[in-house]
């Protein structure tokens, strides 16, 4: 091997150069932008509401704080964030500005206009200043980030002390009949969905293999540690398909 080797990662099942990576995602949601809010319905049956209530139910929003939600896309989580803490303030950040775009459509984002901002910005080099955020989230965004420790060591920097970082993304189940189960419906089933409302297959199919590429529930609680937060903790939701994972910066 010489010095020069290629670093590579995953985007899905294929192996692809680290560089390349972060564009195919940014093509992966250019497209599905304007469909995005209708398939995370049509995949989960609507639960990923009942896991987005769940992750404001354990984070207890408060009117003092400033929130970043990073891989926030249409806003889903600052708009929550903001309806249980009115007088807080909240950064949607994204690399994709199509899904920014898509979120400013909303009805909720003119409503909130005063005390929400649209970044377009790289989670693992945010645009803000250190200790700039009382909270920090990312609600099924962590798995496409090229490279995951150095994105929660940002979250660590940009978060002030006392501040706290949650993480909701998709996990493993620990028992392996019900895994076995969600697997045939997630190859299935999602990537069909996606070509039906969509016009997207490879997109969805994406999505579903870059689930199974990301750390289970105590990997992903141990890079947390590393990159500093400590009481760190996880609720498994729907027995496992996602996960809630919780630190502070203390």
């Amino acid at each position: 091997m010489t010095q020069n080797a290629q670093k590579t990662t995953h985007f899905g099942f294929q192996t692809v150069a680290e560089e390349e990576k972060a564009g195919m995602v940014h093509g992966v949601f250019t497209r599905v932008a304007s469909r995005y809010d209708l398939m995370n319905d049509l995949m989960s049956g609507g639960i990923h509401r009942v896991w987005k209530d769940a992750m404001m139910d354990w984070l207890a929003p408060q009117p003092w704080q400033r929130l970043l939600d990073v891989a926030g896309g249409t806003g889903d989580i600052s708009f929550r964030f903001l309806k249980r803490a009115p007088g807080a303030r909240a950064v949607v950040c994204d690399m994709t500005e199509s899904m920014l775009v898509e979120g400013r459509k909303r009805a909720e984002a003119e409503q909130m206009a005063d005390n929400l901002d649209w970044v377009v910005g790289d989670g693992m080099k945010l645009p803000f200043e250190d200790n700039s955020f009382d909270v920090f989230t990312n609600s099924f965004g962590t798995r496409n980030i090229t490279n995951v420790q150095d994105a929660l060591n940002e979250a660590y920097r940009v978060l002030r002390p006392g501040g706290r970082l949650m993480v909701l993304e998709f996990s493993q189940m620990p028992n392996p009949m019900m895994q076995w189960a969600y697997d045939r419906y997630s190859f299935n089933v999602i990537p069909v969905l996606g070509q039906i409302v969509a016009n997207d297959r490879d997109s969805y199919q994406y999505l579903v293999e870059s689930i199974r590429k990301f750390p289970d529930q105590d990997t992903f609680a141990d890079m947390i540690r590393t990159a500093g937060f400590e009481q760190v903790k996880y609720r498994n939701l729907s027995m496992g398909i996602a996960a809630l994972h919780s630190g502070w910066k203390i």
